[in-house]
């Protein structure tokens, strides 16, 4: 199967052309602008790269979150508008899960973070087995006190992926937890991880795909605040 991936879920931003795991293609950009600006284009220029027709595509992969509120929906807009205007499926995966494909190589108990703000991270922990992370917890957002309680009771060093990593490990480091920590280009997230994921999951249509958040935005927070103050007046 041919999958074009998406990855934008964070700072950085990817694409992945794959066929049956085999990774033909792959363009990330790390600039900070707005995914709006560069998805698209990223895409277009592989396919071209690529000598590969929207056509050939049998279907489109995409991190559905946990992570950054406006990427993900900008991936997951981008997804949708493909796959309805090509009339094909596509597969939503989770971010961390997507991840822990960074940690394939370095095996053992993989940590995927991402910085959630308010003192938490979005986590989950995977171990490689048969050259594939296997999840051991849901996603969730969690606090690094937390966190660093439940690896110590692992008693093993965890491998770090994601773009919360250099969050986490300060923290870890400040509480003598012993964990491992990847050079900067394996933590980023990206789209062969996103396609690698997919592999053998339930395919969707586009009016399916949708995104998952964990946790409320900060402007939906602070409505349902101002609503409790108003309610409790």
């Amino acid at each position: 199967m041919l999958t074009l991936a998406f990855e934008s879920s964070a700072k950085a931003a990817s694409v992945a052309l794959c066929e049956d795991g085999r990774l033909i293609s792959q363009v990330i950009q790390c600039s900070g602008l707005t995914h709006s600006r560069t998805l698209l284009p990223m895409a277009e220029d592989l396919l071209r790269n690529s000598e590969t027709e929207m056509k050939q595509i049998d279907c489109f992969a995409v991190a559905q979150g946990p992570g950054s509120f406006t990427g993900i929906r900008i991936g997951i807009a981008t997804v949708k508008g493909l796959a309805w205007a090509a009339d094909k499926p596509c597969i939503g995966v989770s971010t961390l899960a997507a991840m822990a494909w960074n940690g394939v190589a370095a095996g053992g108990l993989i940590c995927a973070v991402m910085d959630a703000r308010r003192s938490e991270v979005y986590n989950a922990l995977f171990r490689i087995e048969d050259g594939r992370p296997v999840r051991l917890c849901p996603d969730r957002a969690i606090s690094l006190s937390a966190l660093t309680e439940e690896l110590r009771e692992r008693g093993e060093a965890p491998f770090l992926v994601g773009d919360g990593t250099e969050l986490a490990s300060a923290f870890f480091r400040e509480q003598h937890l012993d964990h491992r920590v990847p050079p900067e280009n394996v933590r980023w997230q990206n789209a062969w991880g996103v396609a690698m994921e997919a592999a053998g999951k339930k395919l969707c249509t586009s009016q399916e795909l949708l995104p998952v958040y964990l946790r409320l935005s900060q402007a939906e927070r602070e409505r349902q605040a101002r609503l409790s103050l108003n309610t409790n007046r």
